[in-house]
């Protein structure tokens, strides 16, 4: 068997006359089906240059010229690519249609070039027969643009982050890091914590009357002769009630008044197909819908999109390049699409003219939106093929890009005003009439059931009051960010693109400065510690605007707008004036300790609070000497009978949790504290990271 194998391998060397190289094997696996036995495809699992680790690897005496290397762990895969490359008539580098994608080409052009093959560039937005094939028919050099945008990004990342991480170490703890795009999302998170701090509960009320038609309801009809509204308005404008005092008086003069029936409005309503997706809000809705994190729904789209064994057809990408922040859709989609839609729905739900969308200011209209490839393949047909979590994500992308070019849905809306003297109240609803796009979407569907409840009405007539409802309620805060509104407001801000948003979240959670407590992410001791200092001394890093102005900048180099060199020199000349007041201003933290009660159990002495890369810790005033350390306790006991522990935080691979402090005699766990949950041995719902 081994030597049938090793013959059949040689057999593919004779007769490949061209090497293409991707990133991942997935995706070498699925091109090499569709080229065929003349080509030799290869990945080169990802960058294999890059910026050196141990230094900052840039010239800033000769325009910023980088000192690239071979990554760590990766020359044995370069040794390979060299050779395979010597006896090829050309060679095709197919990297992902992306910054990235560019750069790992044009590194690899670098390495291979000075033989006799011809080196070209091709990139495909889906990994499908007719695209891979179009794509070699009309290859090209790779855009120096493109690489150029990444270069300057990396550059200006490493600038940002060698510059300020030696400072955070010496001042606060070593191991601790900044980022130029990862730092400004902590930010926002910090931001956000120190307003539900500071947010004050207020008071308010609402009144609802049930009221009943006279006289009882038509014979035959399903009608109640019951039914709700709610006071909006007194004297014509909004009302607010801000205390039980205020209702009560309401309350008083309502039971003195007639209740008239009003303004009776029946209006049609339509709801518009939403746009196929874009990056962010893919991962928006597979968090909002699948509790997927951000990371976990790039990762699943990127095998959808490299290759899925389906039967006899082989590896096939099933859906087209999901990093995008377009919502162009191609011709021969839109073509496809609609006829799927006239055999499977009908005429009636497909509109005479494909639909139009477009995209945001900032988008890259170079990409697709995320969309099933061609032909369509309905997700009954590739059910068998996926995992559960793959068949999830598949049937979402399906559902909105077959339901965005469908005809609106329609609802018929009634709305009946009742007066009752000064006092306005509004009883009404929606009911759906055409589901269009919601026959496919299926998300929002109203049932029409709060219309039925409600009795025919003529304006004029006078129902009577059953009763007066007054209810108290109080204004919450702000709440916490998720994966899926965190995505959003960067995207909103114009912070980082469609391939940075997932790697921000793991990046800001991987170093502590942000912990996932359940669906939210709330900062860290740590991470509050670290953007103070970076606020304090870094704020141009950290600002809002300056970052999406960045962001701007390298899409203007991407277009060649402007000159990278320039950018980062403009970049780099103020930055590197703060960087030196910083280093004179920065107060070191490092040497900060607040003294306790508690007592070291190895030498007596006091314990004291100090910093750690992991946030704050116990440790023994007497070290050196003395090296005790230990976590600081939550101050809640743990529950298991007789334990006498407390509860820690702690962190593991996915994500915080609490553990005893008798461990390892208790190996008690749980995902929040019993005070936050009747069941802390199952510490409620923990969003899937890695």
């Amino acid at each position: 068997m081994p030597a049938k194998k090793k013959a059949t391998s040689k057999a593919v060397r004779s007769v490949a006359k061209y090497l293409v190289i991707v990133e991942s094997p997935a995706k070498s696996k699925t091109i090499n089906k569709i080229l065929g036995k003349k080509y030799k495809v290869l990945a080169s699992m990802g960058h294999i240059i890059d910026l050196p680790a141990s230094k900052m690897g840039v010239d800033f005496e000769h325009d910023f010229k980088p000192e690239y290397a071979v990554m760590k762990g990766r020359k044995k895969y370069l040794n390979d690519l060299i050779k395979e490359a010597r006896d090829k008539e050309a060679i095709y580098l197919a990297a992902d249609p992306d910054r990235e994608g560019e750069a790992i080409c044009w590194h690899l052009k670098n390495q291979l070039e000075g033989g006799k093959s011809a080196i070209y560039r091709v990139s495909f937005e889906e990994i499908t027969e007719k695209a891979v094939k179009e794509a070699f028919e009309h290859p090209g050099p790779v855009n120096m643009n493109k690489v150029n945008a990444q270069q300057a990004r990396r550059i200006l990342d490493r600038i940002v982050g060698y510059s300020i991480s030696p400072l955070l170490w010496k001042k606060i703890t070593r191991g601790l890091s900044a980022g130029r795009v990862q730092s400004v999302a902590v930010k926002l998170i910090v931001e956000r914590e120190e307003e539900i701090r500071k947010f004050k509960p207020r008071e308010y009320w609402s009144v609802e009357a049930v009221l009943k038609k006279r006289g009882g309801v038509p014979p035959g009809e399903e009608w109640t002769d019951t039914f709700g509204a709610r006071l909006m308005k007194y004297k014509g404008e909004k009302i607010h009630i801000p205390d039980k005092e205020s209702v009560e008086k309401i309350v008083g003069r309502l039971k003195e008044e007639k209740f008239i029936v009003g303004d009776i409005s029946r209006k049609e309503r339509k709801s518009h197909p939403r746009a196929p997706y874009i990056t962010s809000v893919l991962q928006q809705d597979a968090f909002n819908k699948l509790n997927f994190s951000a990371a976990k729904t790039m990762r699943i789209a990127q095998s959808l999109y490299e290759g899925v064994e389906l039967g006899e057809e082989g590896s096939v990408g099933l859906i087209t390049y999901m990093r995008t922040d377009s919502v162009r859709t191609s011709d021969d989609a839109l073509r496809d699409v609609r006829q799927h839609i006239l055999e499977k729905y009908g005429e009636k739900y497909c509109p005479p003219k494909p639909v139009p969308y477009r995209s945001r200011k900032r988008a890259q209209e170079a990409h697709e939106a995320i969309r099933p490839t061609l032909p369509l393949r309905p997700p009954e047909v590739v059910a068998r093929y996926l995992g559960p979590d793959e068949l999830k994500l598949y049937e979402l992308i399906w559902k909105r890009f077959v339901s965005s070019q469908m005809v609106n849905a329609l609802y018929s809306v009634l709305a009946v005003n009742i007066d009752a003297g000064d006092y306005r109240f509004r009883a009404g609803g929606g009911q759906l009439v055409f589901d269009g796009f919601l026959r496919v979407y299926g998300a929002g569907v109203e049932s029409g059931e709060e219309i039925a409840r409600i009795p025919p009405l003529e304006s004029g007539e006078e129902v009577d009051p059953v009763e007066i409802i007054p209810e108290q309620h109080f204004t919450k805060p702000p709440p916490r960010y998720t994966d899926a509104s965190l995505v959003k407001v960067l995207e909103e801000k114009g912070i980082g693109r469609p391939s940075t948003y997932a790697p921000i979240i793991r990046t800001i959670i991987s170093r502590n400065y942000i912990k996932r407590v359940a669906r939210t992410l709330e900062p860290t001791d740590l991470g509050e510690l670290v953007n103070k200092v970076l606020v304090e001394n870094f704020p141009g890093i950290v600002d809002n605007e300056f970052t999406a102005r960045m962001e701007d900048e390298l899409d203007g180099i991407e277009d060649a707008k402007v000159e990278w060199v320039a950018v980062l020199k403009d970049f780099y000349d103020p930055f590197s004036k703060t960087l030196e007041e910083a280093k004179e201003r920065m107060s070191s933290i490092k040497r900060q300790v607040i003294e306790t009660d508690e007592i070291c159990e190895k030498c007596g002495r006091p314990m004291v609070i100090k910093w750690g890369r992991h946030g704050r810790f116990l440790s023994c005033s007497g070290f050196p000497a003395c090296k005790n350390a230990r976590p600081i306790t939550t101050g809640v006991k743990c529950p298991v009978e007789g334990c006498g522990g407390e509860l820690v935080e702690r962190k593991s691979a996915r994500g915080m949790f609490y553990g005893c402090t008798n461990y390892p005699k208790c190996t008690y766990t749980a995902r929040k504290l019993p005070r936050e949950s009747e069941d802390a041995g199952e510490g409620g719902t923990q969003v899937e990271e890695e």
